[in-house]
């Protein structure tokens, strides 16, 4: 079976569960469906339909954030599966200072690279190369990212995720690639 989104009562993200445990939180009456799969179980004098985006119905206290890890594919996911130095579709990570310099692999040193810059770049410092970043690298906040990370996101999560779907889908629309007339203009 697949997992469920499960929201808190104030519609935050809290994390994801079994389809077999969010199916159980809706027979317990401790939450409601928000979004389906379209899968149903069926019982001798139920069906409960196999829900997607659960919402907890009483609110749940979250002590603490847990930190999302860095990894390539949240890397990605932050960037927008963009290069950060051309725009480019970004196919590779890069740490801005090298680590081969003493660099770190953290968040605000690793960003999305296309490869052609990539290997432009190679181990130097960006004042060395004359390369610039489009915007400085920070990390991710909320458990939402730590979902993204996790690989593959249903659309129907992204609305409670804040997600832009622009930036989620790894290739460009043809609408993503349409004139800014007033940018054009001015």
């Amino acid at each position: 079976m697949s997992r469920a989104l499960v929201l808190n009562a104030s519609f935050e993200a809290l994390g994801t569960v079994p389809a077999r445990r969010a199916v159980v939180l809706l027979l317990a009456g401790k939450g409601d469906c928000v979004h389906a799969t379209g899968l149903v179980l069926h019982a001798e004098r139920v069906e409960v339909p196999v829900p997607s985006v659960l919402r907890l119905r009483t609110f749940v206290s979250v002590p603490y954030r847990r930190r999302v890890a860095v990894s390539r594919t949240a890397v990605m996911a932050r960037d927008g599966h963009r290069c950060q130095y051309c725009g480019a579709r970004g196919d590779s990570i890069d740490h801005i200072h090298p680590r081969s310099r003493g660099g770190t692999h953290t968040w605000d040193n690793v960003v999305a690279a296309c490869r052609p810059c990539n290997v432009r770049k190679r181990d130097r410092l960006l004042s060395d190369t004359g390369m610039r970043l489009r915007c400085a690298p920070r990390a991710p906040v909320g458990v939402g990212w730590a979902i993204v990370a996790g690989g593959a996101v249903p659309i129907e999560w992204h609305t409670y995720l804040g997600i832009d779907t622009r930036v989620a889908a790894p290739e460009p629309s043809w609408d993503d690639l349409a004139w800014d007339e007033s940018a054009v203009a001015g």
